[in-house]
């Protein structure tokens, strides 16, 4: 790891309703009383991973993910930060992140959420047209997010993230385009922007054949317009789907792709602790009734060289690439005889390679996995 810091990601499984291209772990319409019989297991799961741990580890990134965190209560949010703040040194700036929907949460609940500490949201609007929203099965329109976002800022966040879909049906480059338009227009801080890819198990998975989509040069073409525009507009690339104002990158994110310590909590949820990688099982009612313990699953050890090809993999998201001093410190290897002499045959036009320095161009983070395959052994 490269910061004694750890980052806690909290899983909310529940939802209004599933979006038909989501592969998540999540559920729609559960009722208040299950949401707050797994909020029960949520604490009783980390009380018990604080007991195991030889100090207090200090917590410097709070995430809660889906599913829908906005369809907690107020006493849930509050209930789960005091656990936090009790098992671990959460400290004073820590960032701390709640997804949201458009359509879940009023300017009560968002003030609320505010004053208890929350102070970075993530929003999932993904086009400013109803008929694309519609086709992705989306709860909210247009504007529920405009209002939701006034509400945001009138409750005091000054730290907003929007999320924005590309690939998907109904879309056309041009209407792609005026979504990024009118979202740059709102300013939040943080822009994380996704090609729709079809999750097996989904609603789209079971209807692939009869979707039409944007061809592959089509959205590679988003993808180059979609940086111009952003870049014109302020924002920075700092990870391939992800776009920022200067220092308000996700620190959070950040930590996945710096290889650096997290542990997640909830149904579903990943963790990467000492070593180790591991999940729990995506049941929500056994989650439940084992009070958030006992559904473990897919433990292992990371080895040496899996470290080494997760570091690979993951700093080259990173528009920054990586840095080739830390990589040698870290893992005591030459970077040219590793990996160096086989990305020299994509220098200049998908890689850059310098002495200290190894990153993707624009292009090359359009085939970065055709390329990190060529590199990276796994095997």
């Amino acid at each position: 790891m490269t910061t004694d810091r750890l980052g806690v990601y909290i899983h909310i499984p529940f939802c209004a309703s599933k979006c038909y291209y989501c592969d998540f772990c999540s559920t729609a319409a559960a009722k208040r009383e299950k949401i707050d019989s797994y909020v029960d297991a949520l604490l009783n799961e980390i009380r018990a991973f604080a007991k195991i741990q030889k100090q207090k580890r200090r917590v410097d990134t709070l995430y809660f993910g889906g599913g829908t965190p906005t369809l907690l209560s107020l006493e849930n949010f509050g209930d789960i930060l005091r656990c936090v703040g009790d098992c671990f040194d959460l400290l004073p700036d820590a960032e701390i992140t709640a997804e949201a929907n458009p359509k879940i949460a009023d300017l009560e609940k968002l003030l609320g959420m505010r004053d208890i500490g929350i102070n970075r949201l993530s929003i999932g609007m993904q086009s400013v047209h109803d008929g694309e929203l519609k086709a992705l099965g989306r709860i909210h329109k247009f504007k529920d997010f405009e209002d939701f976002y006034a509400d945001a800022r009138r409750a005091g966040f000054d730290n907003i993230s929007a999320d924005l879909m590309y690939g998907i049906p109904e879309q056309s480059m041009e209407s792609f385009e005026a979504s990024l338009k009118v979202l740059t227009a709102f300013s939040p801080e943080h822009i994380s922007s996704y090609c729709l890819k079809i999750e097996e198990g989904t609603r789209f998975y079971h209807k692939r054949e009869s979707l039409v989509l944007p061809d592959e040069d089509t959205v590679c073409d988003m993808y180059e317009r979609m940086s111009d525009i952003l870049r014109k507009s302020g924002y920075t690339k700092y990870e391939i789907s992800n776009f920022s104002k200067p220092g308000c990158e996700s620190r959070h994110n950040l930590k996945y792709w710096m290889c650096d310590e997290y542990i997640g909590f909830g149904s579903g949820a990943h963790s990467f602790v000492s070593g180790k990688r591991f999940a729990n099982s995506r049941n929500i009612d056994a989650y439940i009734v084992t009070k958030g313990l006992g559904t473990r699953e897919d433990e292992e050890n990371i080895s040496p060289s899996m470290a080494e090809n997760e570091y690979i993999m993951l700093g080259m998201r990173l528009a920054r690439g990586v840095d080739i001093l830390q990589y040698e410190a870290r893992f005591g290897k030459n970077f040219d005889e590793e990996f160096g002499k086989k990305l020299k045959k994509f220098c200049p036009e998908f890689v850059i390679l310098s002495e200290n320095n190894c990153r993707f161009t624009e292009k090359g983070m359009l085939v970065s996995n055709y390329i990190l395959s060529e590199i990276l052994d796994f095997s």
